[in-house]
Parts: structure tokens; C-alpha cells; sequence
């Protein structure tokens, strides 16, 4: 099993998540690459799932400069692929998450779960580890 694990961050919450998912994944046997979207491959078709990391940004949306038009980019790779979405916050109630899973959605990605993983500031680095468990099984 091949993940690739793409992120942005901006204070370091969502690195630390993609790290701590990283983790968990390698320890439940899954071969994992992380990339911040800046060095993030434009093919997927060589990894099993992708894990794609982003924070809510303004008015609850994806980061617009780096990480939306990375997204926008591999949509099209999406259609069957499994997929998890994760990120941090600060504000409001998750609605950018429930935005870019309806989206991923509708791009045909299976998302594992069927929702996305968030933490709300700091991310509790057990949880992520145990959804990078889940997420290479």
C-alpha cells in the first residue's frame, strides 16, 4: 500500500497532523511519502490513497494561493481513488471540511470515512497517528 500524505500549513498544526498521520500509517505497514504542496506530485496514479491536508483560512475555506490551485490541479486523478481529507481550525464549526468533502465527493473520490478529520488548533498527535492507522488498512 502506496500513500501519499500533501499538506499546507500555516502555523504548523496541519504539518503536525500530516507527520503524526505519516506515522501512523508507516507503523500499521503502509509505505507513506509526505509532501507540502510546494513539492507535491501533479501524477497520483502511483499511490494506493492520498491524504491531503489543509487548515480553514477567512471565511471558512481552503488556503487560495498554494493549496487550492494544487487541489484543483489533480481533481481530475480523484474518480475512484481512496482519499482522506484533514486539517486544523481555529474558528467557526467545520464547515470548509464539509465543503471539500461534498467537493472531493463529486469528483468521484471515495473518501475513507465519508468525512474528513479535524482538529480544532493543536491537533492531539494519538488521534492522528491511530487515523493513519485506519487509513492503511
Amino acid at each position: 500500500m502506496k500513500i501519499a500524505v500533501i499538506y499546507w500549513t500555516q502555523t504548523g498544526n496541519t504539518e503536525a497532523m500530516a507527520n503524526a498521520i505519516a506515522e501512523g500509517a508507516k507503523g500499521a505497514g503502509a509505505e507513506v511519502e509526505v509532501f507540502d504542496t510546494a513539492s507535491a506530485p501533479s501524477d497520483l496514479s502511483a499511490y494506493d490513497k492520498v491524504a491531503f491536508g489543509c487548515p480553514a483560512m477567512g471565511a471558512e475555506e481552503l488556503e487560495d494561493t498554494e493549496f487550492e490551485p494544487y487541489f484543483a490541479s489533480v481533481e481530475g486523478q480523484l474518480s475512484g481513488k481512496k482519499v482522506c481529507l484533514f486539517g486544523s481550525y481555529g474558528w467557526g464549526d467545520g464547515e470548509w471540511m464539509r465543503t471539500w468533502c461534498e467537493r472531493t465527493a463529486a469528483d468521484g473520490a471515495d473518501i475513507i470515512g465519508g468525512e474528513g478529520f479535524i482538529a480544532n488548533e493543536v491537533p492531539d498527535v494519538d488521534e492522528c497517528k491511530a487515523y493513519g492507522a485506519d487509513l492503511a488498512k
